[in-house]
């Protein structure tokens, strides 16, 4: 039966990776679709490098798929297409602004002329290289469990580099710059390191943390003591925000940590606790920080850059989005055939969405959000089949730092929230932000293979098991007393039921039954007046000691033979009409000393 269990779920995984197959087919032929309806509009050509980019991103796709076949079969079929796909078609949209940007800005002269795409194709291949090589290496998505802390550390030595910059970059303290070297985004990283952490910790604090406290306004809030941690990172994200001026990490920070806590506690007052300090801290600090409030005013009043007011201490991009959103209508103008590069410098990092309202319209920018939103649904969908307490917390972090970042992109450019500068995951040009999404996205394949294994073949072991602590070692005598109790009721030969119980075969096989003296102190038949030692079972509880009648019935203790019934143990009186007792002959009721032994007469060398 376990065999047949373990086949049907190798096949099921089969038929997942071959679904996975047929998609990732599919998602590279819609963005090469996408890219050949694109040059067709701006040139009336077919593209140049077609077969070369279509075979890249297909070979991609395929090796990619031939790692997770090989080293997470049970992974989920939808997560690495999503990604492939997202990928493919920001390759697409930048290679379309390219050609936008180079013919706008080439007689400016300045930077914008420069194409993105070949860049951001170079760092798909390093991302997805690095995607792979953690499947192949990391075993089991356990291994982070043992290094949370040193993770910590470089997420927080990650985090505050920037502020020792000596320049910034378009108001905000994001970027490290080194000698030689092209400039990196370490929020990018930090966003994937801060919830391996979080998970760690959560896991080893949960129950501390869902202690109830007072009950105010009828929501039970935590107690004091126990509200340390949550107040040391709420004053790390202050400090990014005021030191750094990053609105998103502060806000993506902050939020996965509430998220990841009400998961582990069910406490929703530690939800309305962290949104009342959230909203606090941002007003604050949105107040009495001018490149923050410079934000929220332009995201107020987006037309006040305009005349009559004309004022030059806002940006224009927040009214430009919604002047490109709005000429997108429904079905949009088509791919190639708007004019999304009037928005600037950020047309190819966070407002790149409004490319996509501009000329795919509604209809495409529903589409696009609802990949986001089916990839964050099997990041959930993965921590629920999880049963691991830290893989449980890692998947759902993940999926909440990807929703966390699209909604503050999405948001910011459609005009919901203010604008947090962040790159919109896997479509905006950047190779940090590629580089870590595609980590997500491989924690998320490893973790979805572990929920998997044990959805579709429990039996096989996990591929790298924690260390688990020895149990004690039971005696043979509890050993036997572990098995699995007789049931109970009419017809089960059971005495205590009205039932007879049927005489032993004496040619069945039985086990070892010493014949010993009833009054000799033995483990489980001390000497009278003597206490018994409490023995622990390998489940580490308590057993009681021998003699004692409680209300359930009891294991049989050692000398069970299972060719016969069980028998009741020493001294037990059965309510039936028969009082067998270990083949010696029934003796009438005798007052006892306590353990359900009769007095023993004292022994005569």
């Amino acid at each position: 039966m376990q065999s047949t269990a373990r086949g049907e779920g190798r096949r099921l995984a089969v038929r997942h990776r071959n679904i996975e197959l047929g998609l990732l087919a599919l998602a590279v032929a819609v963005c090469l679709a996408g890219h050949i309806d694109a040059d067709l509009a701006l040139t009336g050509k077919m593209p140049p490098g077609l077969l070369v980019h279509g075979l890249s991103l297909g070979a991609l796709a395929g090796v990619a798929h031939l790692v997770v076949r090989r080293f997470a079969p049970y992974a989920d079929p939808l997560i690495l297409p999503l990604g492939v796909f997202l990928t493919g078609f920001g390759l697409m949209l930048l290679d379309r602004l390219d050609f936008s940007y180079k013919a706008a800005h080439s007689a400016k002269g300045d930077y914008q002329k420069l194409p993105a795409a070949p860049s951001q194709l170079m760092w798909v291949f390093i991302a997805v290289a690095a995607a792979l090589a953690l499947i192949i290496l990391v075993k089991h998505h356990r291994f982070f469990q043992r290094y949370v802390y040193l993770v910590m550390a470089g997420a927080l030595i990650l985090l505050t580099a920037p502020i020792f910059s000596p320049t910034d970059s378009f108001g905000a303290k994001r970027w490290i710059k080194l000698p030689g070297l092209p400039s990196f985004e370490p929020d990018e990283f930090v966003k994937v390191a801060i919830t391996i952490f979080f998970a760690g910790y959560l896991m080893a604090s949960r129950d501390a943390l869902a202690l109830a406290g007072r009950k105010v306004w009828g929501l039970t809030l935590p107690r004091g003591r126990h509200a340390g941690p949550v107040l040391a990172i709420w004053a790390v994200s202050l400090l990014v925000l005021i030191f750094e001026r990053d609105l998103g990490t502060s806000l993506i920070f902050f939020g996965v940590f509430i998220v990841m806590l009400y998961v582990a506690t069910e406490r929703t007052s530690w939800v309305v606790l962290g949104l009342l300090m959230a909203v606090g801290g941002a007003a604050v600090v949105g107040t009495l920080e001018p490149h923050v409030h410079g934000r929220v005013e332009a995201w107020l009043h987006p037309l006040n850059y305009y005349p009559p007011v004309s004022d030059q201490a806002i940006s224009e991009q927040p009214a430009e989005a919604l002047f490109s959103l709005g000429t997108g209508h429904l079905t949009g103008t088509g791919l190639g055939s708007g004019r999304p590069w009037l928005i600037g410098f950020a047309g190819r990092s966070d407002f790149i969405f409004t490319t996509i309202g501009e000329e795919l319209g509604l209809a495409g920018v529903t589409a696009i959000l609802l990949v986001y939103v089916l990839l964050i649904q099997r990041g959930l969908r993965t921590a629920i089949g999880l049963t691991d307490p830290f893989g449980k917390l890692l998947a759902t972090g993940l999926s909440a730092a990807l929703a966390l970042q699209v909604f503050v992109v999405v948001g910011g450019v459609s005009g919901l929230v203010p604008l947090t500068g962040k790159a919109l995951p896997f479509l905006a040009a950047g190779g940090s932000s590629l580089l870590a999404n595609w980590l997500m996205v491989a924690l998320l394949i490893k973790l979805s293979d572990s929920s998997g294994r044990t959805a579709l073949d429990p039996a096989q072991p996990s591929p790298e098991p924690l260390p688990v602590p020895a149990a004690p070692q039971a005696s043979a005598p509890m050993a036997a007393a572990s098995a699995e109790p007789a049931p109970i009721g009419p017809g089960s030969g059971n005495p205590g039921t009205g039932d007879p119980v049927p005489a032993a075969d004496p040619g069945a096989p039985t086990e070892l039954r010493p014949f010993t003296d009833p009054g000799a102190a033995t483990e489980l038949h001390p000497a009278v007046g003597q206490q018994p030692p409490y023995e622990h079972s390998p489940t580490g509880t308590q057993q009681r000691p021998y003699g004692h009648t409680p209300a359930e019935p009891q294991q049989p203790p050692y000398g069970h033979t299972p060719a016969e019934p069980q028998q009741p143990p020493y001294g037990h009186t059965p309510t039936g009409p028969q009082q067998p007792s270990y083949g010696y002959p029934p003796v009438a009721e005798q007052p006892t000393h306590g353990y359900g032994q009769p007095p023993q007469p004292p022994f005569n060398g």
